[in-house]
């Protein structure tokens, strides 16, 4: 079927529809940061949301769309983690099965989440074309129903009401900043942002380590996913046709970022703000604080994704603390 871009009035529909199940998370500020920025900033937690990321809102509103008699046929995709956990917590809250095709290096924590919430696991090698042949192949065999993690209407629709609730708490934000992996979330933000203040300026943020976004959007067309060795594990997958379109349309700009600055900037946070977030989370501050985004003398609203982090395999020790 061909899909195309939701519109506003379908993330407002989103938003009614999830309302009940999804936290309306807080917005944290934290003077250290405005004071190093000479900024102001606004950090919509979603590290608080159900499964602790944002990924709850797309695959819940995605899932419950659904008629009936596709849903009974079970629900399966291909996630590295947090879309994961979304799809089963919101499978089982309509109360159908599913089966997510997973990569196996992906965290811990995640992987056992997703048990929890009651999904069978399929693992493959850590390759979107593993990911993709292994979620078809049950495909074939059971006739699930397919929730890809971004490259999807409602998915997308779902995502933007992150930047809904953020800038009805705060309307006159300047910037907003929301990472980029495969584009679901910058994708609804940048639809939201631009229709509720069309001067508002957007931006994506993404590790140098998997550029693909920041290279597809300088060169016009999609480019592929080059490493996936980023420490940001929710943002190794490539964009999809219908967020690479969203992206051209609603975002102004995309910048990257180190390893070494996201690393720092997640300590950062853990030990200002007091909340875990997970390293993909860092990244727009990181492009902030490392020069990339200039805030001074403005409002940013920054999106923090998702708060799933293996505190077993912790990216920052002892080696890393300020002197």
């Amino acid at each position: 079927m061909s899909q195309k871009l939701p519109d506003y009035s379908e993330i407002v529909e989103a938003h009614k529809r999830i309302a009940p199940y999804a936290h309306r998370t807080p917005v944290l500020t934290s003077s250290y940061f405005n004071e190093r920025t000479n900024g102001e900033i606004f950090f919509k937690c979603e590290n608080f949301q159900k499964v602790g990321a944002f990924k709850f809102r797309g695959a819940f509103n995605a899932i419950s769309k659904l008629p009936t008699s596709e849903g009974k046929k079970g629900i399966v995709t291909h996630s590295s983690g947090n879309h994961a956990q979304a799809v089963a917590l919101a499978s089982r809250m309509n109360g159908y099965s599913a089966t997510i095709v997973m990569p196996e290096n992906a965290p811990k924590v995640k992987v056992n989440a997703v048990r929890d919430y009651g999904a069978a696991i399929q693992f493959c090698e850590n390759t979107t074309e593993a990911r993709e042949a292994a979620a078809q192949k049950i495909i074939d065999e059971t006739g699930a129903t397919f929730i890809h993690p971004y490259n999807h209407p409602d998915v997308i629709a779902g995502q933007g009401t992150c930047a809904k609730e953020l800038l009805e708490d705060y309307p006159d934000l300047d910037i907003i900043i929301a990472p980029v992996g495969g584009g679901g979330l910058i994708s609804g933000t940048g639809i939201t942002a631009k229709h509720l203040k069309p001067d508002i300026t957007v931006i994506a943020g993404e590790p140098e380590l998997a550029d693909d976004a920041y290279r597809s959007f300088k060169s016009g067309k999609i480019e592929p996913v080059l490493r996936t060795d980023t420490v940001a594990d929710g943002l190794r997958t490539s964009i999809g046709e219908l967020t690479f379109q969203a992206i051209q349309e609603s975002v102004d700009e995309i910048v990257t970022v180190s390893e070494q600055m996201i690393i720092q900037t997640m300590r950062d946070i853990w030990e200002r703000m007091k909340i875990i977030i997970e390293p993909s989370c860092a990244v727009p501050l990181a492009a902030i604080l490392s020069g990339k985004i200039d805030i001074q003398g403005k409002k940013a609203g920054i999106i923090l994704t998702g708060g799933n982090v293996d505190l077993g395999n912790l990216p920052f020790g002892k080696k890393e603390a300020q002197p």
